[in-house]
């Protein structure tokens, strides 16, 4: 008979698969407690959530045959919230610096990606760095536009300029 304990974890994880955007399965054997503070501050800030699990209930809320063998060892769950890659941008950064925790796989919109594949998606600008570049290109074909209008102006300037100078020269 299952515990209410497990009961309200697989409660937990159901909720919080079903509002993440993305997830990552981690090995996080190896991290201090200040490790493991200091990365959940710096996801939280990030839009993610690092939850730490039992793999036989992380195994019955997805139900996914093909993740199995990420669930052996100590697995921590990034889950998140609010666009796919930020939080994973901040998982691999402090992955550079401690060497743990150890990227396993990931989901992404029930794709499942591999260890290779999440760390080419953080390399991924995110959602407000997208949305700088967006911007950038939409202005730019309006900046050209004015450019090329009020070349004949300035143009005309520099003639008339180059005219008066000229005469000044003579007198």
């Amino acid at each position: 008979m299952p515990n209410t304990k497990n009961i309200a974890q697989i409660k937990d994880l159901q909720e919080k698969f079903s509002r993440a955007k993305s997830v990552v399965l981690t090995n996080y054997s190896g991290l201090t407690v200040a490790d493991q503070t200091a990365l959940r501050a710096s996801l939280k800030a990030a839009g993610g959530e690092f939850v730490v699990a039992k793999n036989t209930l992380i195994n019955r809320v997805l139900g996914k045959k093909e993740l199995t063998g990420s669930l052996q060892g100590q697995t921590g769950v990034l889950f998140s919230y609010e666009d796919e890659i930020s939080a994973l941008k901040k998982l691999v950064e402090f992955i550079k610096t401690k060497e743990k925790p150890e990227l396993k796989e990931g989901l992404l919109a029930d794709k499942i990606l591999t260890k290779a594949d999440l760390i080419e998606l953080s390399k991924l600008p995110g959602k407000n760095g997208l949305i700088v570049m967006l911007l950038s290109r939409l202005k730019g074909p309006a900046y050209g536009l004015v450019n090329v209008l009020t070349a004949g102006m300035k143009n005309l300037v520099y003639a008339l300029e180059a005219v008066r100078k000229q005469k000044e020269a003579r007198a």
